[in-house]
């Protein structure tokens, strides 16, 4: 059997879990919305060069230093039009890179600079992915895009994005995160909101184990009670590996995958922001093989300069995989997604099981 190529995995049916709505923008509209809204502070006019400067400037091993690009991303949506605009744009993007389900999260709060509120804020994109899924429909390409509202670890807002995402969770916002610079700012500054959303049955992810080590992912789960663990690369802090291969886990690596929480792992990204030192020594593969529920993800896909498609096809060069370790990755990922368990098992059977067999024959 061929070993998966780009063109046959951009075809195969797979679901994100991990992509930030701000990280995601083309760089062509990037501009065009900078003009319409007077945004002055971008560092080029031309698409491709923006482009460029986006990776480059991300590519620093530096958490922090990544984070700065968003705030011209992040800078040129703050109208209505614009949040449409790029919801709209990412659902279409991500349908013709063949992903069938998609968690897109974002932080409301930093879009309240020209008078939105935040209600108005979430409506504003959730309208936009609508708008995206049926213009993939009419191209062939059906999608199913679902929210995740973020407040940003560093502020004092998490209280009211929780109320925010248990507000519209009957809308399309499945769910609850926190995000931005992990050190010193720990997700225990936030129990008020994980209490509120346990208390209302609402899903939670936490961004955890990426700049910073074991101490946030175990805040994450035992202090906050995430469900998935946004990153989590860094449990491999608490797995020791022989010279033969064999792999001793520790206390918290063993919770973590006995429980089966999922790991948003984001190759790209984490070379980008330092948290791995290369793609061939990133732990992917070791988790993968010690049956950890390992999950791809994009993260920022304008930020990386990668896709669905660019990231599975890397790790297939890295590490060999195959079709079967491509669907059972997609399948993890589906799994662990906030929306119901008949709507997730129905894209399983019906989408996604059916799309492999054709490729795994």
């Amino acid at each position: 059997m061929m070993p998966p190529e780009f063109g046959s995995i951009r075809s195969a049916p797979k679901v994100v879990l991990h992509d930030h709505l701000d990280g995601g923008l083309r760089p062509s509209t990037v501009l065009e919305l900078a003009q319409h809204t007077g945004y002055a502070d971008l560092p080029t006019s031309d698409a491709d060069s923006l482009a460029t400067w986006f990776r480059d400037a991300a590519d620093s091993g530096s958490l922090e230093r990544y984070l700065e690009t968003f705030a011209h991303t992040v800078g040129v949506m703050q109208t209505r039009e614009a949040l449409f605009r790029v919801a709209s744009e990412c659902a279409q993007d991500l349908a013709a890179d063949g992903v069938v389900y998609a968690e897109s999260r974002f932080a409301p709060e930093q879009h309240m600079e020209l008078g939105l509120s935040l209600d108005e804020v979430v409506e504003a994109v959730l309208a936009g992915f609508r708008a995206g899924e049926s213009a993939a429909r009419a191209q062939g390409h059906v999608i199913k895009v679902a929210v995740l509202v973020t407040a940003m670890r560093h502020a004092a807002h998490s209280r009211e994005i929780a109320e925010l995402a248990v507000r519209y969770r009957d809308s399309g916002v499945v769910g609850f995160d926190i995000a931005g610079a992990e050190a010193g700012y720990p997700p225990t500054r936030h129990l008020d909101a994980f209490e509120y959303l346990r208390q209302a049955n609402a899903h939670f992810t936490i961004h955890a184990g990426e700049a910073f080590g074991l101490p946030s992912i175990h805040e994450a789960l035992q202090w906050c009670g995430a469900e998935r663990l946004g990153h989590g690369v860094r449990i491999t802090d608490d797995i020791s590996v022989d010279a033969d291969g064999h792999a001793t886990l520790g206390r918290l690596a063993a919770y973590v995958r006995d429980k089966r929480i999922p790991l948003e792992l984001c190759p790209s990204s984490n070379v980008q922001t330092g948290a791995v030192a290369s793609i061939a020594e990133h732990p992917f593969a070791l988790l993968a093989r010690l049956r950890f529920r390992v999950t791809v993800n994009t993260d920022n896909r304008l930020m990386s300069d990668c896709t669905m498609t660019s990231e599975m096809l890397t790790l297939v060069e890295t590490f060999g995989y195959g079709w079967a370790d491509l669907q059972r990755f997609t399948i993890n990922a589906m799994k662990s997604s906030f929306l119901h368990f008949d709507e997730r098992l129905a894209i399983i059977d019906d989408v996604i099981k059916p799309g492999y067999a054709v490729l795994i024959g």
